[in-house]
């Protein structure tokens, strides 16, 4: 499938990219080679196969929940880098 370089720009713009002249032709070349792959999977004959949204059949791969005692405040901390009244210490983040 071929894309031109109007849509690129177009996908471009509302990913707030800004695209040099090389970038977009590379860039349509390279989606209208995927879009040629994907058209291919299209021609695969699916009739009787369920639909799937995993490869393998999981039911839970989760563990169940389990109450447990929790960490003393004092063990918590124990290998903390910085600690102050209790509490961790970390770098500031937001100004």
């Amino acid at each position: 499938m071929k894309i031109t370089k109007d849509e690129v720009l177009y996908v471009a713009d509302l990913a707030r990219l800004d695209l040099d002249e090389a970038s977009i032709d590379k860039f349509a070349g390279q989606i209208g080679n995927i879009l040629d792959y994907v058209d291919k999977l299209n021609e695969i004959d699916t009739e009787g196969i369920r639909p799937t949204s995993h490869a393998i059949s999981l039911t839970n791969a989760f563990r169940e929940d389990e109450q447990k005692e929790h960490l003393e405040r004092d063990q918590a901390l124990a290998n903390a880098p910085q600690k102050e009244e209790g509490s961790f210490v970390v770098p500031k983040v937001v100004g």
